[in-house]
């Protein structure tokens, strides 16, 4: 299936609902408003819901009971409310893909959205936006899982969905990958330019005229994330390594391996979005 017809498919690509739109927009603002973002939560029943569960967790350890959305996202913060609005919106868009593990997939997203972060930290790019791309890099495969499973089972068999060579295998069998299919989705969802150029330059941040950090972040995050899941030891760590990406980067297999994230008890709360 060439790349217009699948981001142009019906049913491949989810509607996102007017109240993630609106969230979404509002948080992507230089200064978005937490009492308009607290406004537009109040109006889905069960992002509230979602929202008051996760500001009373143990994560927070909230010193009273959190009653209100305009609480819970003061508690919050916008960078969690984000994660959570996207979290939200993905686990119910996704909710069955042929031919995909979607436990280990969202387990997979959210350790590349934290190593993406933490990344982005560490070289002064935008953490937040950082975050987001990690946690959505990879919907473009679930995307061709949903539209094309009898074309995409036998790339499944040969190179797994996490496999390391997977972008170029799906180069090679379709000549364009997950990359610039969850980049053609998210632009229609009217998400930042920088997150649609990082996700559609990840698999290759630097090749020709392109030079794109976040889309390098997320090339680094999600090596080590596959590596993690495929269980590579350190030989194999060495030998896999994307030193070209590193280098541009300033970043080596030390301070990448080195970098560990700070909020995995977020990361794990978070992940029963997802579910």
């Amino acid at each position: 299936m060439e790349l217009e017809a699948l981001l142009n498919y019906p049913g491949a690509l989810p509607a996102m609902s007017r109240t993630v739109a609106d969230l979404m927009s509002e948080m992507n603002k230089d200064d978005p408003s937490p009492k308009r973002v607290a406004e537009l939560v109040g109006q889905d029943p069960s992002l509230t819901t979602r929202v008051l569960r996760l500001s009373n967790s143990s994560f927070f350890r909230a010193s009273r009971k959190i009653g209100s959305a305009e609480e819970a996202v003061a508690m919050l913060g916008m960078t969690h409310v984000r994660s959570l609005v996207m979290a939200a919106a993905l686990g119910s868009s996704f909710k069955n893909v042929p031919g995909v593990n979607l436990p280990q997939f969202w387990r997979y997203s959210l350790r590349v959205a934290d190593i993406s972060k933490s990344l982005a930290g560490l070289l002064r790019q935008q953490e937040a936006n950082a975050y987001t791309a990690g946690l959505i890099h990879a919907i473009g495969d679930l995307v061709m899982h949903i539209a094309m499973p009898d074309e995409i089972a036998p790339l499944d068999m040969g190179t797994p969905p996490l496999d390391l060579q997977r972008a170029q295998a799906e180069r090679n069998r379709f000549d364009y990958t997950y990359a610039e299919v969850g980049a053609g989705m998210v632009e229609r969802w009217n998400f930042p330019t920088a997150i649609v150029s990082a996700l559609k330059h990840q698999t290759a941040p630097f090749d020709g005229d392109v030079y794109d950090p976040l889309a390098g972040i997320l090339h680094l995050a999600s090596w080590r994330a596959r590596a993690e899941e495929i269980q590579l030891d350190d030989g194999g760590l060495a030998a896999t390594f994307p030193d070209m990406v590193g280098l541009t980067l300033g970043l080596d297999l030390g301070s990448v391996l080195g970098k560990d994230p700070a909020e995995w008890e977020f990361t794990d709360a978070l992940s029963a979005f997802l579910d």
